[in-house]
C-alpha cells in the first residue's frame, strides 16, 4: 500500500521520470533534448515544458540546442506544431524566470 500524499499526480510523474532516467543510457543533455522533441511531437502544453526548463538549463542545454531540436523535428511534426512549441517554451521560460526572481 502506498502512503497518502497531497500531490499524488505530481509524485507519480516524478517517480516515472526518475525511473526512466535510471533505465536510460543517454547522457543527461541528450535525454532532456529527446524529451523536448517528444513534447513538440505531442503538442504539449507550456506546463509540460516548464518541467524540463530548469533541468535542461542545469544540464547545460543551450537555447541554440533547443532551437536545433525544433529545426530537426519540423519536417516530421510540421510548422504549426513547432511554432506552438516555441511559444510554449517561451511561456515556460518566462514563468520560470518570474518565479526565480520572486
Amino acid at each position: 500500500m502506498t502512503t497518502a500524499s497531497d500531490t499524488p499526480v505530481l509524485d507519480t510523474l516524478a517517480a516515472m521520470t526518475l525511473d526512466s532516467i535510471d533505465r536510460c543510457g543517454l547522457d543527461e543533455r541528450t535525454f532532456l533534448l529527446t524529451r523536448i522533441a517528444a513534447l513538440v511531437a505531442m503538442d504539449a502544453p507550456a506546463v509540460s515544458y516548464l518541467a524540463h526548463v530548469e533541468p535542461a538549463a542545469n544540464a547545460g542545454v543551450t537555447a541554440e540546442q533547443v532551437q536545433d531540436v525544433l529545426i530537426a523535428v519540423a519536417p516530421v511534426v510540421g510548422t504549426a506544431r513547432v511554432m506552438a512549441a516555441a511559444d510554449r517554451i517561451t511561456d515556460a521560460l518566462g514563468f520560470a524566470i518570474t518565479v526565480a526572481e520572486s
